[in-house]
């Protein structure tokens, strides 16, 4: 694919190996984006955060698979999110993504190192909590340590929370004009960005203003939105039997590093990298350093 010039990244982007298929899970016809080697020695199944997409992942995606050629990595639009329409018959509730994430792992050969970021790393944690067949290990970046409605910016988090409710109960066309508005993924931005570069600040905004809209319908937003508030990686953790890395950043005012320290020992086996500088977008300030963490543990 072409070089991004905009994108801090975009020249490693551009030269990752990639294709794309469509595998219908739970009724969903669910994108994949799959990375790197086609017979891999490891498969990482890596999911996204709430309103990304499959782009959102790619410059740790590429810094991975640059480090390590043997590997593959699969990036699937969540159910309502970019590519992949909204399930048919589930809700876009923890249950319904959970119940999505383990279909979509039957349809990877071999045993699956499972990722996520954010959101994602919710469903993940939730998906292996206490059945862990087909799963490795388990990874975790800028996880939601505690409850997204708790800690250093909670108001904030709260007033989000009570636009998204007034967003759903306007007339459907005045709510998606609502979620839908450039502004408000701006606004979202700048108060979870550390990053000083004002180029790579510029990106971040273009990124959002290009993927943070692409959701399906007001219905599966809401819900993805209300699953995300409602859940936190520390309700699962005791169950989960693998191995898990959690990558955090020091400066997550979302997941901050206080609660990743108390979240660490909740797990049977895992291990904290808390990486200097940055806050919950790590993947795109410091994608290099998250994949050298990552790395580190799949080795």
């Amino acid at each position: 694919m072409p070089a991004d010039r905009t994108s801090p990244y975009g020249e490693i982007v551009a030269h990752t190996p990639v294709d794309a298929v469509t595998v219908t899970v739970r009724g969903a016809a669910t994108r994949v984006w799959r990375y790197g080697a086609v017979q891999p020695h490891t498969t990482v199944l890596f999911l996204h955060g709430f309103r990304g997409d499959h782009h959102g992942l790619e410059p740790i995606v590429a810094h991975l698979v640059d480090a390590d050629p043997g590997l593959r990595v699969l990036v699937p639009d969540l159910p309502g999110f970019g590519a992949t329409p909204p399930l048919p018959q589930d809700a876009h509730d923890l249950d319904g993504f959970t119940a999505w994430a383990r279909e979509l792992a039957t349809h990877v050969p071999g045993d699956v190192v499972l990722a996520g970021h954010s959101f994602g790393s919710i469903i993940a944690t939730a998906t292996v909590a206490g059945d862990a067949a087909g799963f490795t290990s388990l990874v975790l970046v800028n996880p939601i340590a505690s409850s997204a409605l708790e800690g250093p910016r909670a108001l904030t988090r709260q007033v989000t929370a009570a636009y998204h409710r007034i967003a759903g109960a306007l007339p459907e066309p005045v709510g998606e004009f609502m979620l839908r508005n450039r502004l408000v993924s701006r606004i979202s931005g700048l108060a979870l960005m550390t990053t000083g570069d004002r180029a790579v600040r510029r990106w971040i905004h273009g990124e959002h203003d290009r993927y943070f809209s692409t959701f399906a319908t007001r219905a599966s937003l809401l819900e993805a939105f209300a699953a995300s508030v409602g859940h936190d990686v520390a309700q699962y953790a005791p169950e989960v039997k693998v191995p898990t890395l959690l990558v955090a950043g020091e400066r997550d005012d979302l997941a901050p590093a206080a609660a990743q320290r108390t979240l660490l020992p909740r797990f049977p086996d895992a291990r904290l990298v808390l990486l200097p500088g940055t806050g919950h977008l790590a993947h795109y300030e410091q994608p290099a350093e998250v994949a050298a963490a990552i790395a580190a543990g799949l080795s």
